[in-house]
């Protein structure tokens, strides 16, 4: 009758150079005898690598450090309201996270159907940049970030209203600001107009206080704001438009918000 010995099974299947843990009644009683922590043993002190192999440190800072974030420029008349002092520090409603984008461009034509005849001739009429929806995510950790949503939230609803009743330049419609984001050729100085915006206050997240106004502000941790915004030029700016000007970026390197 054979002799049931693992070590030697073990050694037929796949070796006797493959250590079999053998041995481990004279370690230490402190010394890692299980398979999982004797590969930890091999990481490094507090899992920092040492720079034995000359590696060297990413550095995604541009020359210019140019700051190319998502922004809505801060009218002029705004910088004196007490609840919009945070966004005086970013210049503006600025998306502290990468927000979604939809940007659509139209050509529209005019389909002419001549009697008897298979297709159709599509006639030119316009062409138009609509409305750009930009859809972002705002957490809030502490005060600073709190006040920041209460002044974000009180820009757009501000940006949104004309100047009505008992007020200065009474009569005006709601101001045209500058759009910004992602570099040069993207959005650089965009005339907008903010034609909708929308805050959800969610029930499945925390609130946060924060000592804006008399009794103080609850703001949730996390929500989503989003913003339509009409491209919004006005018509001296047009009748001087030239294709050619566009093609070449001229108008980017002047901005002139032309998209």
């Amino acid at each position: 009758m054979a002799v049931n010995n693992p070590k030697a099974s073990l050694e037929n299947l796949i070796g006797s150079s493959v250590p079999d843990g053998s041995g481990v009644n004279n370690a230490s009683p402190n010394s890692p005898t299980d398979a999982r922590s004797r590969r930890l043993g091999n990481l490094p002190e507090n899992a920092v690598p040492t720079n034995d192999l000359n590696f060297v440190e990413a550095n995604w800072q541009t020359k210019q450090n140019l700051d190319w974030r998502v922004r809505l420029s801060l009218p002029n008349n705004f910088r004196n309201s007490n609840l919009m002092t945070p966004l005086l520090e970013t210049d503006g409603l600025m998306f502290p996270y990468t927000p979604q984008i939809v940007l659509e461009h139209q050509a529209n034509y005019n389909a002419l159907h001549p009697t008897h005849s298979n297709y159709p001739f599509p006639a030119y009429q316009n062409s138009a940049v609509s409305s750009m929806t930009i859809i972002g995510e705002f957490l809030v950790e502490n005060a600073q970030e709190a006040a920041y949503w209460v002044a974000a939230v009180h820009y757009l609803r501000s940006v949104t209203k004309m100047a009505y009743g008992k007020t200065s330049n009474q009569g005006s419609p709601p101001p045209v600001v500058k759009l910004n984001g992602y570099g040069d050729y993207v959005f650089n100085n965009v005339p907008v107009t903010i034609t909708y915006f929308s805050v959800d206050l969610p029930s499945d997240v925390d609130y946060m206080q924060v000592q804006v106004g008399q009794n103080g502000t609850w703001v949730p941790t996390r929500s989503q704001i989003n913003v339509q915004a009409q491209p919004t030029y006005s018509r001296s700016s047009v009748t001087k438009f030239s294709l050619d000007k566009f093609i070449s970026g001229e108008y980017v390197i002047n901005k002139k918000g032309f998209i």
